[in-house]
């Protein structure tokens, strides 16, 4: 059995006049992409991580960040090594 790879993407959703203070506190997150962005502050997040609890870890930090005002939970999957 392989090793676990928690795949989950996000819709974070920030004020507009903090969207750059957001997208730079974002990037500092390990296992975290970027994708999609508009000026009304919504943002498509792809998190990765080897455990759940990571996962679920980053979702709580990113809530907490300055200017965000929801960060919600769109989409996770576990796969494991060798899936495709």
């Amino acid at each position: 059995m392989g090793h676990p790879l928690h795949i989950a993407s996000l819709l974070v959703h920030c004020r507009p006049e903090w969207l750059a203070a957001v997208k730079a506190n974002l990037q500092m997150l390990p296992g975290l992409e970027m994708h999609q962005e508009n000026a009304n502050g919504k943002l498509v997040v792809v998190l990765e991580a080897e455990h759940e609890s990571r996962i679920l870890a980053s979702i709580d930090h990113i809530q907490q960040l300055p200017g965000v005002l929801n960060a919600a939970l769109i989409y996770h999957e576990e796969l494991l090594e060798g899936d495709a």
